[in-house]
């Protein structure tokens, strides 16, 4: 039955030329494990995975698939099919793992029950190396007819897959249908589908979402009223954003740095700077120690204000707290010290930038050059010449 199936996709029995051919891309201890599958002597499935999990590079995989299944005491067990399924995604042969897939739905008197773990290692494999979305949901929901119920884990890891595709309605469908699967969504599945109809610009859904939390015995966290934030200010509703914090305040849900760093790139979007600079300034006070985006957000804002006095004040604050401004920052910065010919505060700039590792461009040099030749008063033409040997 198994070698029936697993020809359809690959021949089971290669000639001995093509596995010659095979052995001489391998390395010598590969060669050796593989030698040995061409004996008669009996393997069972734990020899088996050992030698299988022993092999040393991708290639050999293939040939080892192809000599194990052909032996008469190939024995699928899980921990085999396990390891097979990893060392062939490793080496990026999706038709093998279909080929095992479909030998092991097939119907029989001793067909195996494999664990969820077995089929998150599955899906996983087909998600990853592969690409492989529409074989990693059907896995998920063929799991039930093979006796075994997927775990929220192997669930939310396909709902997370589903709307990481910007497969939107399939993944409303997969959660309407995981009573049917015999899961229980828990918070993380809520998560997901919050941060589905927040990236579809639907945020009063996503509202509605957070108001079934305690029906379905489930806590909102942390994670869950940041990606509701982000929602609600990528579509100007930042007054309903700040109003979620002091929601999280009242329910008792601390909030961290990431829900911070929304709320204040949400204010400086919108021109809020000043307000933007009051919440970094009260997250101490709350409990909640600003990081290195809750500085560039601020450092950003007063950069696009024109308020470079006050960004260079940032940048020297981040600079003792041990955060590095982003590389965006310091070409506004630049950028606008230039426009004002402010060549002493151009250099520091540069200076402080290079000093954290950061490399000017072409552009930006382009800007200094033009600063300090006009701060200077030359004529026009030196300005002219400065500018063609940079183009060149």
């Amino acid at each position: 039955m198994i070698s029936r199936a697993l020809g359809r996709v690959i021949p089971m029995k290669p000639t001995r030329s093509r596995l010659l051919s095979q052995f001489s891309s391998t390395p010598n201890r590969d060669k050796t494990i593989l030698a040995r599958l061409q004996h008669k002597d009996w393997l069972t499935p734990k020899e088996a995975t050992t030698l299988l999990t022993s092999l040393t590079h991708p290639s050999s995989t293939l040939p080892f698939f192809h000599l194990y299944t052909s032996r008469k005491d190939f024995d699928p067990t899980e921990p085999l099919c396990t390891a097979l399924v990893s060392k062939l995604a490793q080496a990026h042969h999706l038709g093998p793992i279909l080929s095992l897939h479909e030998t092991l739905a097939l119907p029989g008197p001793q067909r195996r029950r494999f664990s969820d773990g077995f089929f998150y290692a599955l899906i996983r494999a087909y998600a990853h190396p592969f690409r492989r979305v529409d074989r990693a949901l059907l896995t998920l929901l063929d799991m039930p007819s093979l006796h075994c119920d997927p775990s929220p884990r192997t669930f939310n890891f396909v709902l997370n897959l589903l709307v990481a595709a910007r497969l939107y309605p399939a993944a409303r469908n997969l959660f309407l249908r995981a009573p049917r699967l015999g899961v229980a969504p828990d918070a993380c599945s809520l998560n997901i589908l919050v941060k589905g109809l927040c990236a579809r610009g639907e945020a009063n859904a996503a509202l509605g979402v957070l108001e079934e939390f305690p029906r379905m015995g489930c806590e909102a966290n942390a994670r869950t009223y940041a990606t509701l934030m982000k929602g609600l200010c990528e579509v100007g509703r930042v007054g309903e954003a700040l109003g979620l914090l002091e929601r999280m305040e009242k329910g008792g849900v601390g909030a961290d740095a990431a829900v911070y760093n929304v709320l204040i790139g949400g204010l400086r979007r919108e021109g809020r700077v000043e307000e933007g600079r009051g919440v970094l300034e009260g997250m101490a006070g709350r409990g909640v120690w600003p990081n290195e985006g809750s500085y560039n957000e601020v450092l950003c804002g007063l950069v696009e204000e024109g308020r470079l006095g006050e960004a260079r004040e940032v940048v020297e604050r981040m600079g003792v707290e041990g955060f590095v401004p982003s590389f965006g920052a310091y070409k506004g910065l630049v950028k606008g010290l230039c426009e004002r010919g402010m060549v002493g505060e151009v250099e520091w700039a540069v200076g402080d930038m290079v000093s954290k590792g950061f490399v000017p461009r072409m552009g930006m040099w382009r800007q200094i050059m033009k600063c300090v030749v006009e701060r200077e008063g030359s004529s026009g033409w030196v300005a002219a010449a400065v500018n063609g040997v940079l183009e060149d």
